[in-house]
């Protein structure tokens, strides 16, 4: 499912859909990782998508989730709504604020950002890979989760 080109047209790494970088910069960091998560069909059973939480600051009580895909055929529903409002939910059973990391020309993420309520904090540049790359920064802090997560849960 990863393999199609489409789902990284806009990402800040377009050649992700390439087993081989696919397995360099998504796969063995989510493993060595604690927070990779898989998304199933429970219809199918077929994995559909992967998000995960990273970068834990437990001082700041800060974390993000990002990383996140979903097969297109899963594009343009709820699904993406749902999964955010799960690991929001469970985001804030520790944190106060979640951070999202998105690529500025990825404006199809940038605009699910928006709607699910994310506050675009600033711009700025990551080491994504090897290569600097320009991220928006955007967050929803704990106090903002009641009305964001209902929302998500609609």
């Amino acid at each position: 499912m990863a393999s199609d080109p489409a789902i990284w047209a806009v990402h800040p790494d377009p050649e992700r859909y390439k087993r081989d970088v696919f397995q360099r910069n998504f796969f063995q960091p989510a493993m060595q990782g604690s927070g990779a998560l898989i998304v199933e069909d429970r219809r199918s059973g077929d994995v559909i998508g992967s998000s995960r939480f990273y970068e834990w600051d437990p001082e700041a009580q800060e974390v993000a989730i990002g990383y996140t895909f979903l097969a297109r055929s899963h594009w343009g529903g709820d699904l993406n709504w749902q999964m955010k409002g799960l690991m929001l939910e469970h985001a804030f059973r520790c944190a106060q604020r979640v951070w999202f990391h998105i690529g500025v020309d990825n404006i199809r993420s940038r605009k699910a950002m928006e709607k699910i309520g994310g506050r675009l904090s600033h711009t700025e540049m990551r080491v994504q890979n090897g290569r600097q790359v320009e991220n928006c920064y955007f967050y929803i802090d704990r106090d903002d989760d009641a009305a964001i997560v209902s929302n998500l849960r609609r």
